[in-house]
């Protein structure tokens, strides 16, 4: 019985015409730790993998359906730098996988798109927004240790490691932990299995290894979603010395590197507040903005007034703010997440005005995608 079981969810017919497919297409993919990959990068890829914000995750997949199907759907919304297939030992599928996008904004509209897509009589597609865990929390660690010798050993253990932060934590402060950075959450994923014997064979030290946890109900209660940008209460990771000290100090408190100031935390309805009176003559002789536009494109549809929320993330080297955004539009069935960047301006007021033109424009492509793709 279970044979026959096992024989209708590994279909012939779908396996040869994923063999097909892949011969056809020239697509490699590959097995490995339980899931089959395309790409990371894919072939041609040019600039670096993308940043947070731009997976998806992919959920109620039949048994029975392979890349062969799932790929050029995902790809028929934009470039796919990265598909994972979770996969068991049998040959089936686990019914969910992972896309990444090259951008945040064609994530989103993937999920507008694709979620609740019928791939077959009586099966629809869940489309969300992938979490991304990519830091883990390393405790039980040495009270000497210093943070160019954690990111060495993390380095040598594991790969994908961005950066380490120390920081001491537990009930009287006493307790080194440190928070490690990753590139992706595959990375993240690989290390969180081979750390905690790797320091054991390697330092002959036990340490603990976990995901960094945060509050969801702050997240929900703050967006009604699942998902925050960045985990609260958690300071952003920053990227030690290249040429750090010899010296072995004991860890105190000046040992562990202060956050940036975070810029404040903006919320509008309907697009930004009005401008002060000087101010309104010279926008006033500006072309209208994006702002306007998205505005006036959600009233001739009828979808509501757009509700725009942002957070700063961290100033680049190139001297630009970088901003995550998340705007809901009541008429839509989910928020637009997506990412912008911003030079600085002469004033707070300047530069949020900016924020918030980059990150309007960024959802009028978004829309006027979704709708060119549904009209198509």
């Amino acid at each position: 019985m279970e044979g026959q079981q096992l024989q209708q969810v590994l279909n012939p017919q779908r396996l040869k015409s994923l063999k097909e497919w892949m011969q056809k297409s020239s697509i490699t993919l590959i097995q490995v730790n339980g899931q089959r990959k395309y790409g990371g990068p894919p072939p041609g890829w040019q600039g670096p993998p993308p940043g947070p914000g731009c997976e998806v995750f992919i959920s109620q997949i039949p048994r029975d359906v392979y890349e062969d199907r799932l790929i050029p759907l995902f790809q028929s919304v934009g470039t796919i730098y990265e598909f994972r297939l979770m996969m068991n030992f049998s040959g089936q599928n686990r019914g969910f996988a992972y896309a990444k996008y090259a951008d945040p904004f064609t994530a989103s509209t993937a999920i507008m798109t694709l979620n609740q897509y019928p791939l077959q009589e009586g099966v629809c597609l869940t489309v969300r927004r992938s979490t991304e865990k990519r830091q883990l929390r390393l405790g039980d660690l040495p009270t000497n240790v210093n943070q160019a010798e954690m990111l060495a050993a993390v380095q040598m253990l594991s790969d994908g490691v961005e950066d380490v932060l120390l920081k001491l934590a537990g009930p009287k402060g006493r307790e080194v932990v440190a928070l490690v950075n990753y590139s992706s959450h595959y990375a993240a994923s690989m290390a969180k299995k081979v750390l905690v014997q790797g320091f054991k064979k390697q330092y002959g030290i036990s340490i603990t290894v976990r995901w960094t946890s945060f509050s969801k109900s702050k997240c929900v209660e703050k967006t009604g979603q699942d998902d925050c940008f960045t985990p609260p209460g958690l300071k952003p990771l920053t990227k030690p010395s290249l040429n750090p000290p010899p010296l072995r100090p004991q860890l105190s408190h000046h040992d562990i590197p202060a956050s940036p100031p975070l810029l404040p935390f903006f919320r509008a309805v309907g697009g930004p507040p009005a401008p002060p009176r000087d101010e309104m003559m010279a926008q006033a002789l500006m072309n209208r903005d994006t702002v306007s536009q998205l505005q006036m494109m959600c009233e001739a549809n009828r979808l509501g007034a757009p509700q725009y929320e942002f957070h700063y993330n961290y100033t680049g080297p190139d001297g630009f703010f970088y901003f995550s955004y998340r705007v809901l539009i009541p008429g839509l069935p989910l928020p637009l997440y997506g990412a912008v960047q911003i030079l600085p301006g002469t004033s707070a007021g300047a530069m949020k005005g900016e924020v918030y033109r980059a990150a309007a424009e960024q959802v009028i492509q978004t829309m006027c995608k979704v709708s060119n793709l549904r009209a198509f």
